[in-house]
């Protein structure tokens, strides 16, 4: 009855344990399972990211597109642009099916495309609108403000999806700390119970083989002397002593095999997950050796897994001290963010990335290595390259135009082969005429009857004063004065006329030579103000001599005009030759390099609303009854500078003074 009640008490203990190994493979898988639920999540908010870039990218090289068929006329352009409407569908079809599942994300997935089509229509428009006319700044204006709400909407959902990453990514990390820990719990339990239930096996099979001895050494044995069964008591104390130590060694390979399946839950998850990621992912040791690679990591190198593993992760980059640099930045943060490298492949093929890594430690918080992921960018590279192009392209064109009337003289075959080349020519043939006519009006027919006013009035004061009222005398000297205003707004106008159709003949020139000249003309006004002039050390460039005179006579001459009168004035006149990366702030080409020229004062200033608006035509800033001027002069210097491909800008605070930024292309 013992015997049944005691192999009974066995094999419950059996029982127990082999309900607790199938607990722990269910909750093993589930937990594992999880893991990659949420690895497909944090997948899925990727590929919406990257259906955004797409998107984006598709409707900027579109824009390039229509730029280059509106400086080019040439049709070549217009078949991506009609393809364009297909494509951005299928993509913004993509999101909406993507973010179905966020009420939030499709709302913002409709908005999206209401503005791209937007776009769409509007780009389209300008395209018609294109083979009839030439098109106006503004239209252009418009749609980068069109283009402006679309990178704005792609933006908010970039945002919304970088949220729920972050949260899924929080709730993968918690998962994974958890499962290696409660996995680790149950089979040490579970051991714990295969151990009792074997020393409970050990023992009673101990007992009963006492008992047996103990019955045959009574019946067979009971003539043994003393000296016999000590011996055999310390037979029986060698057998207990070596089925310790069996116990102890099948103790020691238990936690072995405890602690490779641990090992091994691990790496399936660890393997799992950056198999489940489209990008790059590489995990590194603290001495820079590759541990794992995930599919994509293979593909973007070509060199297989086995080769990969345990060499030095900079040697597949293009600049390896810069990827060590990255490395060493992961250790001492933490982690890095946005890191940019290009990856080399085997081939010789190159991929421009972005590296986010972070350290991985394990339960004692020891740092183990490094787990890193390479965003691919290439598409995101190619689009500004191709942006830089278009500029070049757009500025090559303008060149084009601008040789167009000599071209066409020049050749009349390829004017009959190019019918909207000729109907340019034609049309800058009428322009000239009509502005040789204008000239000869300004400079004869309209000054004519300017200085018969200026010379009669005069007169009629000189001779006529004293039979005259006081009210008449004020009414001639404001006709007199009226005149002279006239006369100079229409030198003006036809010095504003020259500057756009003047011939651009271009010289390398010192710019301290002009910039001397100019202040030698304002002799007397500097003298009369006690002003200052402080010409720094000048830069060679190519220049319209005659154009950058003009130029530094208007600045200079605006300088000495709108000074304070409490002080003297103080202007300085430098330049240099700078790069783009020296004017972050101006759209200089990359390629070029610039001479940048600037002039400030201390004089009244003005308001920073109006720092475009003073370059347009007839645009006065104060009383002209205080301060003389057309408003002509700063179009003037505008134009001037676009005569040249550059650029101008101005800064200034009101009763601060002003500064004067030209860029010139030096070459």
């Amino acid at each position: 009855m013992i015997k049944k009640e005691k192999h009974t008490r066995i094999k419950i203990v059996f029982l127990i344990a082999i309900i607790a190994l199938m607990l722990l493979s269910l909750f093993s898988y589930l937990r594992i399972r999880n893991l990659i639920d949420e690895s497909v999540l944090v997948n899925h908010t990727q590929k919406i990211k990257l259906e955004l870039n797409k998107t984006l990218s598709i409707l900027q090289e579109v824009e390039s597109n229509q730029r280059g068929y509106i400086f080019t006329k040439d049709s070549v352009f217009l078949p991506p642009v009609d393809s364009a409407r297909i494509i951005l569908t299928f993509h913004l079809d993509n999101i909406a099916r993507l973010t179905n599942d966020n009420q939030s994300q499709v709302q913002n997935a409709l908005q999206l495309r209401t503005v791209v089509f937007k776009r769409l229509d509007y780009l389209q428009k300008m395209l018609n609108d294109a083979k009839i006319s030439n098109l106006s700044t503004q239209r252009f204006l418009t749609g980068r403000k069109l283009m402006s709400e679309v990178g704005n909407q792609i933006r908010e959902m970039e945002k919304e999806e970088d949220k729920l990453l972050q949260r899924r990514t929080s709730s993968m990390n918690k998962s994974a700390s958890l499962t290696p820990l409660l996995t680790i719990l149950l089979i040490i339990g579970s051991i714990l119970i295969l151990v009792s239930s074997y020393i409970k096996i050990i023992k009673e099979l101990r007992i009963s083989d006492l008992l047996k001895l103990n019955i045959e050494s009574t019946k067979n044995e009971l003539e043994l002397t003393n000296k016999e069964l000590a011996f055999q008591n310390k037979e029986k104390e060698k057998r207990a002593a070596e089925l310790i130590i069996a116990n102890k060694e099948l103790i020691i390979q238990n936690e072995e095999k405890e602690k490779r399946a641990a090992e091994l839950i691990i790496a399936n998850y660890a393997r799992s997950l950056i198999e489940a990621s489209l990008d790059p992912l590489v995990t590194i040791s603290a001495s820079g050796k590759i541990l794992d690679v995930n599919e994509a990591s293979i593909k973007v190198t070509g060199v297989p897994r086995e080769s990969l593993i345990d060499t030095d992760f900079s040697d597949y980059f293009t600049e390896p001290q810069k990827a060590q640099e990255g490395y060493r930045q992961v250790f001492k943060k933490g982690f890095v963010a946005d890191y940019p490298l290009t990856i080399r492949h085997k081939n010789g093929n190159q991929t421009d990335v972005l590296y986010n890594a972070s350290v991985y430690k394990d339960d004692q918080g020891n740092v183990l290595g490094v787990f890193a992921a390479a965003r691919d960018v290439t598409e995101q590279k190619w689009a500004k390259d191709l942006r830089i192009a278009n500029k070049e392209l757009a500025f090559q064109n303008e060149e084009k135009e601008k040789r167009a009337a000599e071209l066409i003289i020049a050749n009349k075959e390829l004017v009959f082969q190019n019918e909207e080349k000729e109907k340019r020519a034609t049309e800058l043939i009428l322009a000239n005429k009509e502005l040789e006519s204008f000239t000869y009006i300004s400079s004869h027919d309209l000054q004519e009857p300017l200085r018969q006013i200026q010379n009669f009035s005069s007169r009629i004061l000189a001779n006529e004063q004293k039979s005259m009222t006081e009210k008449a005398i004020v009414y001639f000297e404001k006709i007199n004065n009226a005149a002279n205003r006239m006369q100079v707004l229409i030198a003006d106008l036809l010095a504003y006329s020259r500057t756009t159709f003047a011939e651009r003949k271009f010289e390398i020139i010192d710019l301290r030579i002009i910039a001397e000249q100019v202040k030698s003309e304002f002799e007397e006004v500097i003298e009369v103000k006690n002003a200052k002039i402080e010409i720094s050390e000048m830069c060679l460039t190519n220049v319209i001599p005659f154009q950058m005179r003009q130029l530094l006579h208007n600045l200079l001459g605006n300088a000495l005009k709108f000074s304070n009168p409490d002080i003297p004035p103080h202007i300085k006149i430098t330049s240099s030759i700078i790069t783009f990366v020296q004017a972050p702030n101006i759209s200089l080409n990359p390629e070029k390099e610039y001479c940048h020229i600037s002039i400030t004062d201390n004089g009244i200033g003005f308001e920073p609303q109006y720092k475009d608006r003073i370059f347009e035509v007839f645009q006065r800033l104060h009383d002209k009854q205080k301060i003389s001027g057309t408003g002509i002069g700063l179009a003037i210097v505008k134009k001037i500078v676009e005569n040249h491909n550059g650029f101008i800008t101005a800064t200034s605070q009101l009763n601060e003074g002003a500064t004067f930024d030209v860029y010139i292309p030096n070459n």
